[in-house]
Parts: C-alpha cells; sequence; structure tokens
C-alpha cells in the first residue's frame, strides 16, 4: 500500500513514511493510492474494539515496516471504551469522549503516539513534532506523546479562544512537551506550523505533525465510524446517516474513507458553527478560506480547514462533491437553544460541538435512522453548559487528574521561528 500527496509532486511512500514525514514535500497531504474494501470484519460482543481496528487497518500497512507491529499498537492505543448511546430507537449518539483526555482526538492521538514511538525506535532517530489546536488537539496529542522515547512536542494554541479546563489540558505536562500560547486565532497557529514544515533552516530539527494533516490521524478515525455503522446495521438493519460536527474536517474525513472502504453508511452530514467555510464552497462552487470566527463551540472555529485538500481529492469534481458533502451552519443560539432542549427532553448532556450536531439532526433527520458523534465531553465547557441545564456538569476521574496538575506554558506571537529560540537540538 502506497500514499500520495493531494498535490501530485512528492514521491509515493508507505504509511509509516507518511507518518514520520507528516506533510509531504510538496507541501500537500497524504492519501491512498487506492481504497481497500472492508471485509469479513469482526464486530460485536466476540472482538474488542482494538482487533476490528487491526483488522481494518491491516492493508494500509503492508509491506510497511510497521506491519508486525499494528496489532500491538491498535491494543495500546485503544484502552478506553468507545460507546454508542441509544437515545431513539434508530437515534444513536457515537460517544468518543471516554479517552485519557475526553475528546475525540485521543483515539488519533494516541494511535499517531504508538507508531511514531515504534518507527523512532526502529530508526534510531528523534522528533519534534508541532501541533497547531483549537481546543481538543493539542491536549490529546499531549496526553499521548508525554514521556515517549524520542519525541519532544511543541503545542501551540490560541490566546483566549480556548476554555479554561481545556487550556489546562494543553499546559500541565512538562518533560517532554512545550505548550505555547499565540497573540492569534487557531488559523496563525496552523499557519505557523505549516510555514516551519516548509522552512529547510529547520531541517535538524527533525520536524513532524501530529494535527490531522497527519495520516496516522486520519487512519485510526475512519476506524470507529465503520464499527459503530456496522453495530448500528446489526441492531437496526438499516444504515445510519452520521452528522460530524466539524472545524478543521479531518473527523469527516475518516468518515468519507470508510465510507469509500465501503462501510454501511447511508450519508454524511457536516454540522459546521458560524465558521462556513465549507457551506460557503457548495453554494459558490469557489473555495475560498477565511478568518476564523469565535463561536461557542470553539475547538470548531477555523476558516481555513486543512483537510478540505483530502476531500477535494477524493471529489475533485464540484459536482460530485455537492452530491455527496451536506453541511449546515450552526449559531451560538442554537447551540445554546439545543443543548438545553436535549436535557429537558432526553436528561442528555450535550458539550456546544455535540449539540451542533444534535441541531442538525433535529432540522434536517428527525425522522431518518441517525448517528450523532459526540466530539468533547461536556465537562470541558461548564461555564456554557451548567447555566442552561440549571445543573452541574460531572467531572470524569480522566479530566479532573489533569485539572490538579500545575501549569507551564510561554506566550508567543504569530513568528513561528519564536518556537525555536533555545539551543539547538
Amino acid at each position: 500500500m502506497k500514499f500520495v500527496s493531494t498535490r501530485g509532486k512528492a514521491k509515493a511512500v508507505t504509511a509509516g513514511e507518511a507518518i514520520l514525514q507528516g506533510l509531504a514535500e510538496d507541501g500537500g497531504l497524504y492519501v491512498p493510492e487506492t481504497f481497500p474494501t472492508l471485509r469479513n470484519l469482526p464486530v460485536g460482543e466476540v472482538s474488542s474494539y482494538g482487533e476490528f481496528a487491526f483488522e481494518m487497518l491491516a492493508p494500509f500497512f503492508e509491506g510497511d515496516l510497521l506491519e508486525h507491529d499494528l496489532a500491538e499498537i491498535c491494543v495500546d492505543a485503544f484502552n478506553f471504551p468507545i460507546v454508542l448511546n441509544p437515545l431513539g430507537p434508530e437515534r444513536w449518539v457515537l460517544e468518543l469522549t471516554h479517552g485519557p483526555t475526553c475528546a475525540f482526538k485521543d483515539f488519533g492521538a494516541r494511535f499517531l503516539a504508538c507508531s511514531m514511538e515504534k518507527l523512532l525506535e526502529k530508526h534510531g532517530r528523534k522528533l519534534t513534532i508541532l501541533v497547531a489546536t483549537s481546543g481538543d488537539t493539542g491536549g490529546a496529542v499531549a496526553a499521548a506523546f508525554h514521556g515517549r522515547k524520542g519525541i519532544s512536542v511543541k503545542v501551540l494554541f490560541p490566546k483566549g479562544r480556548v476554555s479554561e479546563r481545556q487550556k489546562k489540558q494543553l499546559t500541565c505536562w512538562g518533560g517532554n512537551i512545550e505548550s505555547y500560547e499565540v497573540d492569534g486565532s487557531f488559523d496563525d497557529c496552523q499557519k505557523m506550523v505549516k510555514s516551519a514544515f516548509m522552512d529547510a533552516s529547520l531541517k535538524d530539527w527533525g520536524l513532524s505533525s501530529a494535527n490531522s494533516i497527519n495520516l496516522g490521524r486520519l487512519l485510526p478515525q475512519s476506524v470507529y465510524y465503520a464499527y459503530s455503522s456496522y453495530l448500528f446495521r446489526a441492531a437496526t438493519g438499516k444504515k445510519p446517516i452520521f452528522i460530524i460536527p466539524s472545524g478543521n474536517v479531518g473527523n469527516c474525513t475518516g468518515a468519507y474513507w470508510s465510507f469509500q472502504m465501503g462501510a454501511p453508511i447511508e450519508r454524511i452530514s457536516l454540522a459546521l458553527n458560524a465558521n462556513r467555510t465549507v457551506l460557503d464552497y457548495l453554494e459558490s462552487g469557489k473555495y475560498v478560506p477565511r478568518a476564523s470566527v469565535q463561536t461557542l463551540a470553539n475547538a470548531m472555529d477555523v476558516g481555513a480547514p486543512s483537510n478540505m485538500e483530502r476531500l477535494l481529492n477524493l471529489y475533485p469534481r464540484f459536482e460530485d462533491f455537492r452530491k455527496m458533502v451536506s453541511a449546515t451552519s450552526v449559531s451560538d443560539d442554537e447551540i445554546r437553544k439545543t443543548i438545553k432542549q436535549t436535557w429537558d427532553e432526553d436528561h442528555y448532556i450535550l458539550c456546544p460541538h455535540t449539540a451542533t450536531a444534535e441541531r442538525v439532526r433535529r432540522d434536517k433527520f428527525a425522522d431518518k435512522p441517525t448517528i450523532i458523534v459526540s466530539t468533547a465531553h461536556p465537562a470541558k465547557f461548564w461555564t456554557i453548559v451548567e447555566p442552561l441545564i440549571g445543573s452541574p456538569v460531572p467531572v470524569p476521574q480522566e479530566l479532573q487528574l489533569l485539572l490538579d496538575k500545575p501549569s507551564s506554558f510561554r506566550s508567543i506571537g504569530c513568528d513561528y521561528h519564536e518556537l525555536f529560540q533555545e539551543a539547538k537540538p
């Protein structure tokens, strides 16, 4: 199995090579040359999620250095529950919030960290990971990479645009994790990371990425869509419509990759906040990245989503893209209304991001078989959620452990050179 750049000017590489490299040499993102077909995957009570993940991902690692380590990586990475919560007969919530940092990013970040540690050990190399975060990515990456051999991590987050509990998760690590509060937006953080990758003078740092531009984040994110869709079909006899909160559109790209492989998915719908770049493209046929807008669903505050490049590669003709991709923008007022409404009717607590998906379900797919994707635990956003539901949000033990740690970070501007002012590696 080989992977090629979305921009078509870089050599084809194996999965392990793409994971270590992060961004392709031509600045593009790695995608599979072809997608394998899902066959006879073990799903249900007789298999663990890790076993399912290994069977699904194995074709992508054929002939790669990690081929014989993949089973161990999947068991190591996915050591926490994946929960499917039925709120109605054909109305499910896919809860991806039970990992060490209570966000869906734990799936991709832990798989990536396990894979990179194995690869670096085989190559006798060291890496510096740069990661821009709009809220949850940085915490998940920091948790996954903390203490890993041969890897140092620099986490960039936008000043004043993450919740206090998210900030705590980004800055409580120390050791091989350094955190930087950037005086700018998430898009500024992402631009800094990309600029550093393209700077030849930083070659000695051995830079790589843990954002969803990295193949090692996308592949494991495709797994839980296949897994949950098989379980949904077994329980209902129907294929689900997935409604996915989307910012940098990496999570939904994982769903489209799963769909390409033959997972029993009826369709995929993107729930956006006021950052409606994808919706603007669907309506106009012109893709125009924009400055991000600050919202209650802060992890989705992305005006220039990196993984649009992968979606456009998958559906290069606009007619096909519009046929396969649908998106809806949800306002902050609608987020508030949905959190309260779902608590009042279902006694179920939504985070602001998950609320965008539930709003889209209620408005467009109320009578359809659906799975909305819960991307972050509402306890991270207690200042928003608790006044709306009139009740405290229980704090998971995993989150409380992080909140009790001391914080450490540096405040910098938007010049990526500030990340490398200390002595060379």
